[in-house]
């Protein structure tokens, strides 16, 4: 069941035996169509200590975007076709960002923004 409210979904995905590059590539496909069901932000990440294991996340303002996403027609055919390459159970679970930030160069001054804006570092 979904959130009351929306947030960052992550589903953890965990490859069978010598499946991970299969089920890396069958994630690539499956998860930038959250951005069609509503999703303002999608990431993918493969751990580096476990190749195995995958870390997918969305963010939904309403989660149910989410649900339509994710019992949809099409995310459901891609389940079964690609049922082989991932262990059961498959779990999401629902979580609010709390603070974010990034850094980029900008000409020779770098800039970095998070929670206070827009700073250049001391």
């Amino acid at each position: 069941m979904a959130a009351s409210r929306g947030g960052v979904v992550h589903i953890p995905w965990y490859a069978t035996g010598m499946r991970g590059d299969k089920l890396q590539s069958a994630l690539e496909e499956i998860a930038p169509a959250a951005l069609r069901f509503g999703a303002s932000h999608y990431e993918l990440f493969r751990m580096r200590d476990d190749r195995y294991k995958f870390l997918q996340t969305a963010t939904f303002a309403d989660p149910l975007d989410f649900e339509r996403y994710w019992y949809g027609e099409r995310f459901c055919a891609w389940r079964a076709l690609n049922s082989g390459y991932y262990q059961v159970p498959l779990v999401y679970g629902w979580a609010d960002q709390l603070c974010a930030g990034s850094a980029t160069v900008a000409g020779s001054q770098e800039l970095v923004s998070g929670a206070a804006g827009l700073v250049a570092p001391e």
